[in-house]
C-alpha cells in the first residue's frame, strides 16, 4: 500500500477547520486508552492535535504505542467547551479518526521522549547515542529551527552587504594555530598528513590577495582540545574577511549584522529575549580592570575596586606584605551579604581557594560605620569610610577582598563577582548585553615554554604606532584585535591582519618560529603577501555559541544536531573506532604497541 500523504499538518488545525476531511501524517507523541475511548496525540513539526478513536471500530488499536509512526484520515471537530486545552495551539479541535495506516511501528523507548520534565534526568551520553530520538522532541527541535533561521539570515545579510560565499578546504596543510589538529594521513605517500582546518584563517587572507574582497563562509572547524560546555571538536563559525579596511570598518559591520539578525530571529520565534542593542565597548585593559577578563558580563554592575593604597600601611599583615611585594590587594561588593552566616561566608572562601586565593577577607557593613568580618579589627572609622567610597559599599553589604598578583587576584574576583551575580539573582536571562573588547595586547609570556606567544594568533596585526617597541619592549604592543562579548561568553573573535612579507616575518621570528619552520609552515602566505597584499581584516562569530545564547543553554551540544561527548566520543556511531588490518597497510602505517 503506497503512503497515504497528509492534506494537513497537524499543528495548524484550528476551529475553522471543524467539518473538515483530513488525512495527517505523524508520530504518536502519548497515547491514552480509556477503554471506552482512546485519545492519541498526533505530532509532526508542526505540533500536536488530538486524535479520538473509537475502540469498537478499531480492535487492533494496542498496535498504536507511543512512537508509532502514523497516517491518519479523519474529520474534525471543535471540543466541548470544557475540554478545550489551552496549553495546545490546537486544543480548541480534535480529529475524530476514521482510519489509519501504521507506517511505521516503534519498540520500546530507552526514554520517555514525550515528558520533559522526567527527559531533563535521563543521561546525556543515552540521548545522544538515540538522537534520533532525541530530536523529536519539540524543544529540540524549535533549537535546531532557531539555529536555522540564525544562519538562513546572517547568508542574506552578507549577501545584502556585497559579500560573496566561497568554500575553503576540509583537508589542508597541518599549521597548529593554538590547539592540536586532527591529522588525516596521505595514502599515497606514507609519512604524511593533511590536518583538518582549525579555521579558514590562511585561506580567507588568500582570498583577500586573490582579490575577492569581502568573503564569507559558514564554516566548519576541528580543534583536537578539551572538551567543556561550550566546546565541541568540530564547531561551527560564520567566517569573514575584508580589503582595504580598518578596525572600525570591521566592528560597525559585525555589529550591524548581529543587531538584525539577532532582533529578527527574536521577532520569528517569539523568544522570551529583549532586543540587542548597540554595544558597549571596552579596552582590554579595562576590562581586566573593572571585571578581572576579558569576556565580561554587563548585565549587572559589581565593577572590582582596588584597595591597594587604602592597605599600603596596613596593620594586617598579608595586606601590607602583598603590597610590598608588588602585589595588589582587590575586591568585590557582595550586595545585602552582611547577611550571610558564617558557614555561607566560608563557602564564599573555599569557592575563592578553588580559582587560585591563598584567602578571601571580608568586611561587612552592618552600617555606615559599624563593620564585622575577618579584617574588620584592622579597619578603622576613616578607612571603612574610604573602602565604602572605592567600593560603593552600602550599609547591608559585604566587601570580598583577595591579596595577591593582579592576574591571580582578577581571576578569582571575576568568577566570584559571576558567582554573586548568579546568587543575587542579577543576570536578567532576557537580556543579551553584547560588548566589544579591544586593544588586546599582541603576545604574552609563556613561561613554561619560554618564549612569547600570540593572544590571538599569528597573523594578527600589531597597532601601527606599536611597532616601534616590536624588539625592545614586546609585551607593551597592543593589536587591532577584537572581541565580541555576550553575557560573559566569548561569541566572535577578530584582527586586522598583517599583509607585509617583512612584517609577519618579524612576527613569526618574536614567537620563536625560525626561518626554515617559516617557510616549511607559511610558505605559501608569506609569498602571496609579496604580491601586492591589500589591507584586510576580519572576525569569526560562533553559530553554535550564538545559538546557545537564543535558547538559554549552557551545552553547546544542546543546539548541534550531532555533537559528541566528553573525550570527542560519539555514541550514535562508536566513534572513534577501530580499523581492518587493510586500511592500516593502505595508509603504510602500524600501531606501535
Amino acid at each position: 500500500m503506497g503512503l497515504l500523504q497528509r492534506t494537513k499538518v497537524c499543528g495548524e488545525l484550528r476551529s475553522c477547520n471543524a467539518g473538515d476531511e483530513v488525512v495527517l501524517n505523524g508520530w504518536a507523541h502519548r497515547v491514552r486508552d480509556l477503554g471506552g475511548v482512546m485519545f492519541v496525540d498526533l505530532r509532526d513539526r508542526s505540533g500536536l492535535v488530538q486524535l479520538v478513536l473509537d475502540p469498537s471500530a478499531f480492535p487492533n488499536r494496542a498496535e498504536i504505542r507511543s512512537e508509532t509512526c502514523l497516517a491518519v484520515t479523519g474529520k474534525v471537530r471543535e471540543r466541548a467547551e470544557e475540554t478545550k486545552n489551552p496549553k495546545m495551539e490546537t486544543g480548541d479541535v480534535e480529529v475524530v479518526v476514521t482510519g489509519y495506516t501504521v507506517l511505521g511501528p516503534s519498540k520500546t523507548l530507552p526514554f520517555p521522549l514525550n515528558d520533559e520534565d522526567q527527559m531533563v534526568n535521563v543521561n546525556e551520553d543515552l540521548r545522544i547515542k538515540y538522537r534520533y530520538l532525541d530530536l523529536r522532541r519539540p524543544s529540540m527541535y524549535r533549537r535546531l529551527a532557531i539555529r536555522s533561521s540564525l544562519i538562513n539570515r546572517i547568508r542574506r545579510h552578507m549577501e545584502e552587504q556585497g559579500f560573496i560565499e566561497v568554500e575553503t578546504p576540509i583537508i589542508t596543510k597541518s599549521t597548529p594555530e593554538g590547539a592540536r589538529d586532527y591529522l588525516v594521513p596521505y595514502r599515497l605517500e606514507p609519512g604524511k598528513f593533511y590536518a583538518l582546518p582549525q579555521s579558514p584563517q590562511q585561506y580567507k587572507q588568500l582570498l583577500m590577495v586573490a582579490g575577492i574582497e569581502r568573503y564569507f563562509q559558514i564554516a566548519k572547524c576541528f580543534r583536537d582540545e578539551s572538551q567543556r560546555a561550550d566546546r565541541q571538536p568540530e564547531f561551527t563559525q560564520l567566517d569573514l574577511e575584508m580589503s582595504f579596511v580598518v578596525q572600525e570598518d570591521v566592528l560597525q559591520l559585525t555589529e550591524g549584522m548581529l543587531r538584525d539578525v539577532l532582533n529578527a530571529v527574536i521577532g520569528q520565534f517569539g523568544l522570551d529575549k529583549d532586543p540587542v542593542e548597540t554595544f558597549e565597548r571596552l579596552t582590554f585593559d579595562e576590562s581586566m580592570h573593572l571585571y578581572g577578563c576579558d569576556k565580561p558580563d554587563l548585565r549587572f554592575g559589581l565593577q572590582l575596586f582596588d584597595a591597594s593604597d587604602a592597605f599600603a600601611d596596613s596593620e594586617f599583615g598579608v595586606f601590607r606584605n602583598a603590597v610590598e611585594s608588588g602585589g595588589v590587594i582587590r575586591g568585590v561588593r557582595y550586595p545585602g551579604g552582611a547577611g550571610l552566616s558564617r558557614k555561607e561566608v566560608g563557602q564564599l572562601e573555599e569557592f575563592a581557594r578553588e580559582f587560585g586565593a591563598k584567602g578571601l577577607a571580608t568586611l561587612a557593613f552592618e552600617s555606615e560605620n559599624d563593620v564585622k568580618g575577618s579584617i574588620a579589627k584592622f579597619v578603622s572609622a576613616d578607612k571603612a569610610a574610604e573602602l565604602r567610597k572605592l567600593s560603593g559599599a552600602e550599609p547591608g553589604d559585604l566587601l570580598c577582598m583577595v591579596a595577591d598578583d593582579y592576574a591571580t587576584a582578577n581571576n578569582v574576583l571575576y568568577r566570584l563577582r559571576l558567582e554573586i551575580g548568579e546568587r543575587c539573582g542579577l543576570r536578567n536571562p532576557r537580556e543579551l548585553k553584547f560588548c566589544w573588547v579591544v586593544d588586546f595586547p599582541l603576545v604574552e609570556w609563556d613561561a613554561e615554554a619560554g618564549r612569547w606567544s600570540p593572544t590571538h594568533h599569528p597573523f594578527t596585526s600589531p597597532k601601527e604606532e606599536d611597532l616601534v617597541y616590536l624588539d625592545s619592549d614586546p609585551g607593551r604592543i597592543r593589536a587591532d584585535c577584537y572581541d565580541v562579548v555576550c553575557n560573559g561568553t566569548e561569541m566572535a573573535s577578530g584582527s586586522i591582519r598583517i599583509h607585509r612579507t617583512d612584517i609577519q616575518a618579524r612576527i613569526f621570528k618574536l614567537l620563536g618560529i625560525d626561518e626554515k619552520t617559516q617557510q616549511d609552515r607559511f610558505g605559501h602566505i608569506l609569498e602571496a603577501f609579496s604580491f601586492g597584499a591589500p589591507p584586510h581584516g576580519g572576525i569569526a562569530p560562533g553559530i553554535d555559541r550564538l545559538a546557545m545564547a537564543l535558547t538559554d543553554t549552557e551545552n553547546i551540544r544542546e543546539v548541534i544536531a550531532f555533537p559528541k561527548v566528553g573525550n570527542g566520543y560519539d555514541p550514535l556511531m562508536d566513534a572513534p573506532s577501530t580499523v581492518d588490518a587493510q586500511q592500516w597497510a593502505e595508509l603504510g602505517l602500524r600501531l606501535s604497541k
